[in-house]
């Protein structure tokens, strides 16, 4: 057994390498018809090291970043193939496919670039940090408050774009000698000011409710995925009420760790197009499409698992509901809204469908709801948090300047002081 388990590993391992040699050899020709980047002319970067499955954590970037680019360009440094490839068919901003560190370093060398931001931790941003005279700010890709958002790997940032004061407060609770007041800057939620998408159904009487769960998790941690213990059950009681309109969105990666759990996720896809035949008017809707915002907005009820989609749908202030891990060693938080929250147990996924109601006429958890939305977002207005993310980024440049500045000072007192001493041994 163990020479045929090898045997499929290098196979899977070949294949894998002619696929990404298959995709470097495309994106290379894509860009060489394309024209090159002008010198001298992108003062933003975005570095993204991941490949295609990890694309959820760019999208939602691609309208803010578009807005920030009609003031400073932005040029996204794509390290792998296929995640250029899809930056590349997408609404992205311009992209450097930059595979090697020697083509990173070519890049970098005929650009003027003061900012890099980063939407994830991947381990190779540390190819990009030996780069000083630039920031290095971490922006994630959502809020949450997961373990992911309060990791050691805060500190190797300059500085963070932080949704509000939750995303300080946890900081500051986790992490030893981190200067929070100094190193974050908080911008709440730019991305919902640029809700993509429109609606693929014709809205009529039916309650909408999305489903969003995550992933299965690679650890017992991180266990927070519900769609073998809570998915199957609530949307086929909603499926079946006449009722309800499902919009179902589960994570890009569900699946890939535990077979049973993508099984599940594909019987919610065949109860979904079975749902749809029987009753052509219900246009519930399976989602995995690369726009987020509408299905936050649209949804009068969402039901989503323990991940940055929490944060997400409560920057929108409707009824939400999380569902709670039914495996006790998932990491909860509940220090923060997680404390507070509309639970949804395995046991109450069964009657979903009175659930939805409750939290649909429950005033004080919508007074509940309102008070976190400030204390993680801070003002939701409209606009807002796009005016404080240029802001932040007004701020890092004018701190830039004053760094040059600085730093060009110091080398003329050097120069002054070498001349001084050049005159004095003439005297």
């Amino acid at each position: 057994m163990g020479a045929v388990s090898d045997a499929k590993k290098a196979y899977r391992l070949l294949r894998h390498a002619l696929a990404s040699r298959s995709a470097v050899q495309r994106v290379r020709r894509r860009m060489a018809a394309q024209q090159p980047h002008p010198r001298d002319h992108y003062q933003i970067a975005v570095y993204f090291a991941d490949g295609a499955v990890n694309m959820y954590q760019m999208r939602q970037w691609y309208r803010p970043l578009a807005e920030l680019s009609k003031r400073w360009p932005v040029v996204v440094l794509s390290r792998q193939a296929t995640g250029a490839e899809k930056l590349l068919d997408e609404d992205a901003p311009p992209v450097a496919f930059v595979p090697t560190v020697r083509n990173l370093e070519k890049f970098v060398a005929k650009q003027d670039i003061r900012i890099v931001l980063y939407v994830n931790q991947n381990t190779r941003n540390f190819q990009m940090f030996r780069y000083g005279r630039r920031w290095h700010v971490f922006i994630n890709h959502g809020e949450s408050d997961k373990m992911y958002m309060t990791t050691n790997q805060y500190k190797a940032y300059d500085y963070a774009l932080v949704a509000g004061q939750a995303a300080r407060d946890r900081l500051s609770r986790t992490l030893w000698d981190y200067d929070v007041d100094r190193r974050t800057i908080e911008i709440g939620r730019p991305q919902a000011d640029h809700y993509s998408g429109t609606l693929p159904y014709t809205p009529d009487e039916r309650i909408v409710v999305l489903y969003a769960p995550t992933w299965e998790g690679d650890r017992p941690s991180a266990h927070y995925g519900s769609i073998a213990t809570h998915g199957e059950s609530l949307v086929t009681a909603l499926l079946a009420s006449g009722r309800h309109r499902v919009i179902y969105r589960p994570h890009p990666r569900s699946g890939v760790v535990d077979a049973a759990y993508g099984a599940a996720h594909r019987r919610i896809i065949a109860a979904i197009g079975a749902a749809n035949a029987a009753d052509r008017a219900a246009q519930h809707v399976y989602d995995d499409g690369a726009d987020l915002g509408w299905q936050l907005a649209a949804a009068d009820v969402a039901i989503v698992d323990i991940s940055a989609m929490v944060y997400d749908r409560l920057a929108v202030g409707k009824p939400l509901m999380i569902t709670r891990p039914a495996d006790e060693r998932a990491s909860i938080d509940t220090n923060g809204y997680l404390s507070d929250c509309e639970w949804l147990t395995v046991d109450g996924a069964r009657g979903i469908v009175a659930e939805v109601e409750r939290v649909r006429a429950d005033e004080a958890a919508i007074a509940r709801l309102r008070m976190w939305v400030q204390h993680y977002f801070g003002d939701t207005t409209p606009g807002v948090a796009t005016e404080k993310f240029h802001g932040a980024i007004e701020q890092l440049m004018q701190e830039w300047d004053e760094w040059l500045a600085h730093e060009v000072g110091f080398v003329r007192s050097d120069e002054d002081d070498d001349d001084d001493d050049s005159d004095d041994e003439e005297d």
